[in-house]
């Protein structure tokens, strides 16, 4: 009798579990091998050049749809013809911006091969953003898996031209139709992609300048600035404005002077350091910054380089001011997926211009090599285990943690 009571009591709490929040969140998996593709009947047509391409606005054929419920887990992926989402008015993601992205891009190599750069440090990220807005948790390597189909299957979309390359957006959104801030009940995960050439309408390579107005803030302690959601873009753009009619390109983040990222991109700056060592810095993983890939691919070579220290390191605007009035700064420059490297001439602070001197003798010869090595790696010219092929249904996978 008491062994028929425990093992009732088991099957009661087993059930309770399986029908929590905890469970259906963190234990319902997508599965690529469900893979549902509908090719479309009435392709789009391409673009006839990179020249017309401005980034973001042309999308390719297809997009992966993938719904979520609390109720039953994760459904049956899809790959559609590009179009509308059936989402509700009421949906949460409209109310309270329940959503969350990545920006990740497929190269045409040299060999005629399609690969994609690092997806599964990606994965990890969206994975963590997710996590963090309460949105639906997913087994990682099966949704790089459907992500790779998808770009197999649009892979002509991939401009021959040099410089181009096909964007990838996987995103995540709260599709619950119901007016209540909580953790949603419905969600969906869909990716489109779509060609693009140079990110800055100036052309690839080309110094930007940057507006650091410490009465706009990106982030702070506590918040989601390592995650990439939809709500650290939003008010930036008012800021964008303001740094554009001042003839700026981008705006230098600050948090009480301290200097955390720019407006698309991670920021570094190759100096002599005040105790006199040649020294690359980039701010900390401190929860201020977004943890990009690309940042972490340029102090992964920088080590391996080994030829100056390199240090993640908080500073703030004054020391960059001075250091630069010091003629100390040898440059400045961002990196990111959709820039990959982009020097950095000067920057607007106070209403005074902070210019990079040895660029105008110089140029930018550390943000070129790192610029060249990493193109090299991406589009094949380099051999290098960042580089993932998409040669069939399957991506070659890693473990992802």
């Amino acid at each position: 009798m008491m062994a028929q009571k425990c093992r009732s009591l088991f099957i009661i709490k087993n059930q309770l579990f399986k029908s929590s929040p905890i469970f259906s969140r963190c234990f319902s998996n997508i599965k690529f091998d469900e893979l549902v593709v509908n090719q479309t009947k009435t392709p789009m047509e391409k673009p006839s050049g990179s020249k017309s391409l401005v980034f973001g606005q042309t999308m390719s054929d297809h997009m992966l749809v993938i719904e979520w419920t609390k109720a039953n887990g994760w459904k049956t992926p899809h790959i559609l013809p590009f179009g509308p989402l059936p989402i509700m008015p009421s949906a949460s993601v409209l109310h309270y911006g329940l959503e969350c992205f990545e920006g990740m891009k497929a190269y045409r190599c040299v060999d005629g091969s399609v690969q994609m750069f690092r997806p599964q440090e990606n994965m990890k990220r969206f994975y963590n953003s997710s996590k963090r807005l309460s949105l639906p948790e997913f087994d990682k390597g099966e949704l790089l898996k459907c992500i790779a189909e998808l770009v197999r299957l649009d892979q002509d979309w991939i401009p021959e031209e040099e410089n181009c390359s096909l964007y990838v957006r996987p995103t995540a959104i709260a599709t619950e139709a119901s007016l209540g801030v909580k953790p949603p009940d419905s969600a969906m995960i869909f990716c489109i992609t779509g060609p693009v050439g140079p990110y800055f309408s100036t052309g690839t390579f080309t110094p930007v300048s940057l507006l650091a107005d410490p009465r706009f803030v990106r982030a702070w302690p506590g918040g989601i600035g390592d995650c990439k959601a939809g709500g650290n873009y939003a008010p930036t753009i008012f800021a964008q404005k303001i740094a554009q009619e001042k003839g700026c390109s981008q705006c230098l983040w600050l948090y009480k002077d301290e200097v955390t990222e720019v407006g698309t991109m991670n920021i570094f700056v190759h100096w002599i350091n005040e105790q006199g060592v040649e020294e690359l810095i980039t701010p900390p993983l401190n929860g201020l910054i977004l943890p990009g890939i690309t940042r972490k691919s340029l102090l992964e070579l920088a080590r391996e380089w080994d030829e100056y220290k390199v240090t993640e390191k908080t500073f703030k605007i004054q020391e960059l001011i001075k250091a630069v009035e010091e003629g100390r700064v040898k440059e400045v420059f961002g990196a990111g997926t959709a820039c990959v490297v982009c020097p950095i001439d000067k920057i607007l602070f106070e209403d005074k211009w902070i210019e990079i001197e040895a660029a105008k003798t110089t140029g930018f010869p550390q943000a070129q090599r790192f610029y060249t090595e990493l193109t090299d790696i991406q589009y094949g010219r380099k051999e290098h285990p960042w580089l993932h092929l998409v040669d069939s249904p399957h991506l070659q996978q890693d473990t992802l943690l």
